[in-house]
């Protein structure tokens, strides 16, 4: 069994929040990276394979709207999340629409949902990557059985018994 260890980037301008969902996330050990800005968060998601973002709305520059919408069309496999103290509803439906965000959360944010929130995403991102894993090696082994076909004509067929078993010719 493969442990995945997934990376979290927590995005907003203000430290005391970065420290509180730093202290929410530190028992499930994720490797977490912070970031103050959009900027910031543009300059980590270069450097670094960002499984799950949680994001700010109001930040200097660019908005965490902004943010999730470019990050859907440069790293799309990212999940998105948003937190923040805009409770505005045209905020969630920029966020929805624009960003394709995942979950949607105010401040001050519940800390269990948030990590149902969190774990349920990435469990459905390791999900997606083991089918298409797999999903590749089944196209491998279909393109053998063709070559193997081609090679020898029949060697793919099977004869099955009334009973459901192989009948095995000599």
């Amino acid at each position: 069994m493969v442990v995945l260890q997934f990376k979290i980037l927590l995005v907003d301008d203000s430290p005391n929040i970065l420290k509180a969902l730093l202290r929410t996330l530190r028992p499930e050990g994720y490797t977490t990276f912070t970031a103050g800005s959009a900027r910031e968060a543009m300059d980590v998601l270069e450097t670094e394979s960002i499984d799950l973002i949680v994001t700010d709305e109001n930040m200097p520059g660019l908005s965490g709207t902004d943010l999730l919408r470019v990050m859907k069309d440069r790293y799309p496999s990212v999940i998105r999340i948003m937190v923040t103290g805009a409770s505005d509803i045209e905020v969630a439906k920029e966020a929805i629409n624009r960003g394709e965000i995942y979950r949607f959360f105010t401040k001050p944010w519940d800390d269990f949902e948030l990590l149902i929130s969190i774990r349920y995403a990435l469990q459905q991102k390791a999900i997606e990557q083991d089918n298409a894993r797999l999903r590749s090696i089944v196209s491998s082994q279909e393109g053998l059985l063709r070559e193997l076909e081609t090679e020898h004509p029949g060697i793919t067929e099977r004869k099955v018994a009334a009973d459901g078993s192989i009948i095995i010719d000599e």
